[in-house]
């Protein structure tokens, strides 16, 4: 599409969780650094919680790409799974095979057989389990059955759970409080100010392999800030489409006219999705920018 009209060699604003993109953004460094503390300290839970879009699943793979060799690691993407089918994945992904018609209290015992032998090897297991508000209660609570074993020292098993809102919720629930109270660190991911929303743009646009320049004015970047309310994946829709509104017009730097076009294009932001009407954002923007008419 735009590709060669920008000088890029891939598109800057897709919206899949790629670590080449990766922004350290205040709230994300943050969580970053809160799991690599609780995992080192041998922590048994551990829940990260943000709305859709801020960039959940992103973390959980900078994690995974953070951990050393000490450490051994399960990634179950979709956990919507009853107790047993949860057990025979978290086994899957150990690289080990259970008999799927045992039993749960055999595929417990088995599991923790596992565990057992990685400590001795002097390894720690870390599940991390993406979607998390997805998991049936009963699922959570064969969780913190497994998370049981644990030497003097610490547990053989640590979980992260990244959800949404909605898992704060399940988890106020009472049949699954004894989990509740071992979530020993939390986070809620927040999105980015409207100083990272500039700095996120020019940095995916450097990755994307731009070779420098104004491509987004501060005034459009502000209003991408304020109309996506700095979640990362609005802010890639709309920069995605202020591009091509900038390309289709044969011009190279993005303004607020542009950017008007694709927030006003995006039905998220049209329906109040990130907190706003996208006209709210606009007009507040454009009267901070005061640059309607010029189009930057």
């Amino acid at each position: 599409m735009y590709l060669a009209h920008f000088g890029l060699r891939e598109l800057p604003f897709g919206i899949t969780p790629d670590t080449a993109f990766t922004f350290s953004g205040r709230s994300h460094q943050e969580a970053l650094n809160t799991l690599l503390v609780a995992l080192q300290g041998g922590e048994g839970f551990v829940k990260i919680t943000g709305e859709v879009g801020t960039g959940k699943t992103l973390l959980c793979r900078r994690l995974l790409a953070s951990l050393g060799r000490k450490y051994v690691t399960a990634y179950v993407p979709n956990p919507a799974l009853r107790p047993r089918t949860l057990l025979l994945a978290l086994a899957d992904e150990l690289d080990e095979r259970l008999d799927p018609g045992a039993d749960q209290h055999q595929l417990v015992k088995r599991l923790n057989d596992i565990l057992l032998q990685f400590a001795a090897a002097g390894r720690r297991v870390v599940v991390c389990l993406d979607e998390a508000q997805a998991l049936p209660l009963e699922s959570l609570e064969a969780l913190r059955l497994l998370s049981n074993l644990e030497t003097e020292k610490r547990k053989l098993l640590q979980v992260v759970l990244f959800g949404q809102p909605e898992l704060d919720a399940k988890l106020l629930d009472r049949s699954v409080r004894q989990l509740r109270q071992r979530i020993g660190f939390s986070h809620v991911l927040r999105g980015l100010d409207p100083g990272e929303v500039r700095r996120y743009l020019d940095h995916r646009l450097r990755v994307a392999g731009h070779g420098g320049g104004e491509v987004f004015t501060p005034a459009a970047a502000r209003l991408v800030a304020r109309a996506t309310g700095g979640v990362p994946r609005l802010v890639n829709i709309v920069a995605h489409k202020t591009l091509l509104a900038v390309y289709g017009q044969g011009g190279q730097v993005a303004g607020v006219r542009h950017a008007v076009a694709a927030v006003r294009d995006s039905v998220d932001l049209r329906a109040g999705g990130a907190g706003m009407t996208w006209w709210a954002g606009a007009v507040n923007a454009l009267a901070c920018a005061g640059l309607w008419r010029s189009g930057r």
